[in-house]
């Protein structure tokens, strides 16, 4: 039998190396996202023939810098590190990207982060299909949760001890987003297009009853086996 080396990243099953490959041969700055069980960590990288190089880099912590009183890896904490990133990168000069998640899943979380940068005006290809609810992004289902658990307080008070110890009320939560977008980005929010409203089914239309065919005409031609007098 022979033995086959593999390097050692492949066999801690860290790197894909067609996809890394695939990076280094375009040129192209890519982004990177790690979400923990606390945090959120986006960096905005060049590959060189040396290693890479950080263009741009946000922690979840920073966002606290612009005021931000929520939890650091939630929806609405990973969109925030995506907008502050993408607007680090195109102050360096970078305006567009790709995103490189090497061997991790693109979750709900990482969609949100990448929302966040192409909503700085970063160019960076993703479907937008791909992204999750607005709603979401800016931690209504949060506020949402919050109002109904309202009626049990003791529920309610160690549900959200850590962002009633910040002094966000998690009710608030969608406003307090807003305010620190719009700290970040300096755009206030585009207005939310109406739904449109489904049109009542008109009653099905009476099919015409068809005229019955009419017989065919006997053939007054005779018969061919027919002795002619």
């Amino acid at each position: 039998m022979t033995y086959v080396r593999t390097l050692k990243r492949i066999r801690l099953d860290k790197t894909n190396y067609r996809k890394r490959a695939a990076v280094i041969i375009g040129r192209h700055s890519f982004v990177t996202v790690k979400v923990t069980d606390q945090n959120v960590a986006v960096q905005m990288l060049k590959p060189t023939p040396t290693g890479d190089l950080v263009i741009a880099s946000v922690h979840s912590h920073e966002l606290a810098k612009q005021g931000w009183k929520g939890s650091s890896n939630s929806l609405p904490a990973c969109y925030l590190a995506g907008l502050l990133l993408g607007k680090k990168a195109q102050a360096k000069g970078t305006n567009k990207g790709i995103l490189y998640i090497g061997k991790d899943h693109f979750t709900t979380r990482v969609a949100a982060c990448v929302k966040g940068i192409a909503d700085s005006g970063l160019n960076i290809p993703v479907g937008e299909e791909s992204f999750p609810d607005g709603d979401r992004i800016s931690g209504q289902h949060i506020a949402d949760y919050a109002n109904a658990l309202k009626a049990d307080k003791d529920a309610y008070n160690s549900r959200f001890s850590a962002l009633l110890k910040n002094g966000l009320k998690p009710e608030e939560y969608p406003a307090h987003f807003e305010e620190v977008r719009f700290k970040i980005s300096g755009k206030a929010a585009e207005p939310k297009a109406p739904k449109k409203e489904k049109k009542a089914e008109e009653p099905a239309k009476e099919k015409k009853q068809k005229a019955p065919k009419r017989e065919a005409k006997e053939d007054k031609r005779p018969d061919k086996g027919a002795k002619k007098k």
